[in-house]
């Protein structure tokens, strides 16, 4: 053995300095980055992991963490900072707010972490009468909803009743009587809450024929007919509507057609139109037809 402490061989009665075989590849080892890393970081995380395992492997130790985490956790959640008391709800008629309410049962006080707001915000949007809506806790323990309301703008009539709906065509809620939202249009027919804006623009394109309009009925989920007052119809096509009905009322206004007998104007092809004339104008006709020639009518 040398001074240092290796151990070396004698060869013909001489001492070999050069090390052993097993100590060579050792020190060769240590020479590689990989073999160093292994030694320094994951051997030890790989004794420290076994402990670990070994010392959780007890259902005792591991029922005594998990309940200190549910101690910590609730000591933490359950602050004053973190604690909401009331909801406020922003936007919304009383009738809304009412059933945002009812949709969104918290029993206050409650922890924000317990509180999903996008699940609370998904449950308000999915009201009819809501557009959008969102949901934040404010300081002070205040949970605000700020709902953006549908606006109606036409009365559909359906075989369940009116209702409200909106630009599109979303019903807000059933309207009463139509007395109460005289200042709405009033549609009808299936498949007309899906085409709003068509009526809405037959609606502004009236002009001068607005107060004798009764309403808008969609035939056939494909095109519009114009009921006036005096039992008259106007049967528009399915595309140009809008110019159709402005040149029934230039001919109105030319010759005051619709001042007329007239039972229905058919402009559903372009290229001939067609009136159909009252039942009793017909039979008015006919009476005055059958008169003996010379005489009078009564």
């Amino acid at each position: 053995m040398d001074g240092g402490g290796r151990l070396v061989q004698q060869v013909d009665g001489k001492c070999d300095p050069a090390p052993s075989k097993w100590a060579y590849r050792f020190e060769r080892l240590m020479l590689t980055p990989l073999f160093r890393l292994m030694l320094r970081v994951f051997l030890p995380f790989a004794i420290v992991l076994a402990i670990a395992g070994i010392w959780f492997s007890d259902q005792d130790r591991r029922d005594q963490v998990s309940a200190a985490y549910n101690d910590l956790k609730s000591s933490i959640q359950t602050r004053p900072e973190f604690m909401v008391n009331v909801m406020a709800i922003d936007g919304a008629s009383a009738g809304i707010a009412e059933d945002i309410r009812e949709i969104v049962p918290i029993d206050f006080p409650i922890s924000s972490f317990d509180l999903d707001l996008n699940l609370i915000r998904e449950r308000v949007v999915e009201l009819p009468a809501v557009a959008g809506a969102t949901v934040r806790i404010r300081p002070g323990g205040i949970m605000q909803i700020a709902v953006t309301e549908r606006d109606p703008v036409v009365l559909w009539r359906t075989r369940e009743g009116l209702m409200l709906v909106d630009r599109e065509g979303f019903v807000v809620a059933t309207a009463q009587t139509r007395q109460l939202h005289a200042e709405l249009p009033l549609i009808a027919g299936q498949g007309a809450e899906e085409r709003v804006d068509e009526a809405l623009a037959l609606y502004a394109a009236a002009g001068p024929l607005l107060p004798r309009i009764r309403g808008l009925v969609r035939m056939g989920e494909r095109r519009w007919d114009v009921v006036l007052n005096r039992d008259q119809r106007i049967l528009l096509p399915e595309t140009g509507a809008v110019q159709a009905l402005e040149r029934v009322i230039a001919l109105n206004q030319a010759q005051e057609m619709l001042a007329r007998d007239l039972a229905v104007v058919d402009m559903r092809l372009d290229s001939r139109p067609t009136i159909r004339i009252a039942e009793r104008a017909v039979e008015e006709w006919w009476r005055i037809r059958q008169l003996p020639y010379g005489e009078t009518r009564d």
